[in-house]
């Protein structure tokens, strides 16, 4: 009977998932561990992995499409199954299922068109019962990196199947394929794209004006901006929904302090000056991150949550910081746990917050990596960016907005000189966090900041 792979639910609150790209094919051969597709759910995007073997016999979602947690995505045929065997117990696909059907990929439907035109009939290139091209997930990616038309290459794995060792055969001798030919080498009758090929980004053309006024050369000034909509990627969404959620249920207020950075910034130096070589490298949220669950020992209600008919205060000391994703993940902002800092050091919580940011902005976090803070830091200090507010993180009661070390004229035991002074705000729930406790805690942490050798013991 064939296999069917249906959307699974990876985060807690996820009800829907889009899949963002498949790095499958009909008739490609799977494995158990073999990454299927990226997915977005509503809080990050996040690799779908297969867990069995067998080759893919179809795709009912296209990539772009969100789909309810338990719709099937794909199907596979277990070894030795034909498409014929599997038809009476397969159930009808669908009608999404069938762009995607029609839909190869752009080098394959760009290189069939190419072949008629020529003459030629490429008898070698390995294809499915169904008439697709016959390649493994690795090979195909590794195709799309290197820019080689697989449709060109004779398989050598079983049944003609292109592998991986083809593709570095082909990158290795130079083979030239169909994508690598220059525009300019293009026939005059070379094959329009079919509305089934993804639309090319738009292009901003640079405009040359010429000066009325004098007889000088033209000056190229860039065109005007265009006028589009975006639609709002499933993460967006949930973002939007939760900020807005926050702000009006949770009666925000904040407080602010500015404290002398000198003393932490003399020892990040010094740390750092250690650990020259290491591969390690202390920043200064780094530290910030150690001083926060050290101030919750002496105010434990920073480090509780409003719990309807009580306060829940919490044992671990887990601190969310705050990731800006980029633009081609779909923007916004997913909080990593660094869970414990409290008992971490400072070197293990800088690889922590590293290891988790770059995964962040790559492949996605877990579920796991993104739960279960008492207490958030959002770091715009790196912009320059002196002072600002932000937004509860439910369930936590307060988010520490950290600002610039800015070097300025200040007062040092009566005498004017030159310092670094940092801004943070803490905004808090008024339901857990009085205002008198807000201060009290950001006189804690200005005790660790100021006097740093504190948070290394």
């Amino acid at each position: 009977m064939p296999i069917e792979i249906t959307m699974p639910r990876l985060s807690d609150t996820m009800e829907k998932g889009t899949i963002i790209k498949w790095h499958i094919a009909e008739g490609d051969e799977v494995s158990s561990g073999d990454v299927l597709a990226d997915v977005e759910t509503d809080k990050a995007t996040m690799e779908m992995q297969s867990f069995d073997d067998g080759t893919v016999q179809s795709l009912p979602v296209g990539e772009g499409q969100a789909v309810d947690v338990g719709t099937v995505v794909a199907v596979l045929l277990e070894e030795d199954e034909s498409p014929e065997d599997a038809s009476s117990g397969t159930p009808a696909q669908p009608a999404a299922a069938t762009p995607v059907e029609t839909t190869p990929e752009p080098a394959v439907a760009a290189a069939a068109p190419s072949a008629v035109s020529s003459g030629r009939v490429e008898a070698s290139t390995p294809r499915s019962s169904s008439g697709h091209l016959r390649i493994s997930p690795v090979a195909r990616r590794l195709a799309e990196d290197h820019g080689i038309d697989p449709a060109s290459l004779v398989g050598s794995g079983p049944s003609g199947r292109i592998v991986k060792r083809d593709i570095l055969a082909a990158v290795g001798t130079g083979a030239e394929t169909q994508s690598a030919v220059p525009p300019s080498a293009a026939p005059a009758s070379a094959p329009v794209a079919t509305a089934a090929s993804a639309p090319p980004a738009p292009v901003v053309p640079a405009v040359a004006v010429q000066p009325a006024s004098t007889g000088s050369q033209d000056i190229t000034i860039p065109g005007a901006l265009q006028s589009h909509r975006e639609p709002l990627t499933g993460m967006r969404q949930t973002i939007a929904q939760r900020l807005v959620e926050s702000k009006q249920s949770i009666p925000h207020y904040q407080v602010s302090m500015t404290m002398d950075v000198d003393p932490l910034l003399a020892l990040r130096k010094s740390l750092n000056s250690q650990l020259a070589g290491t591969g390690s490298k202390i920043s200064v949220n780094d530290l910030i991150v150690r001083a926060c669950g050290l101030a919750m020992y002496a105010n434990p209600l920073m480090n509780a949550s409003w719990a309807g008919d009580a306060i829940e205060y919490h044992g671990d000391v887990n601190i969310g910081v705050a990731i800006a994703l980029p633009a081609e993940k779909g923007g916004g902002l997913v909080v990593a746990t660094i869970r414990n800092v409290d008992r971490k050091s400072i070197r293990i919580i800088s690889a922590e917050t590293r290891a988790l940011s770059e995964k962040a902005r790559t492949r996605g976090l877990t579920v796991d990596e993104m739960s279960d803070s008492t207490f958030t830091i959002s770091n715009l200090g790196m912009y320059g960016i002196t002072d600002f507010t932000a937004i509860i993180n439910p369930p936590n009661s307060a988010i520490l907005a950290v600002g610039s070390a800015i070097e300025k004229p200040v007062v040092r035991n009566g005498e004017l000189a030159v310092g670094n002074e940092m801004t943070v705000t803490l905004s808090n729930d008024h339901r857990v966090v009085d205002g008198a406790t807000a201060a009290q805690y950001l006189v804690s942490l200005r005790e660790y900041i100021e006097n740093p050798a504190q948070i290394l013991v």
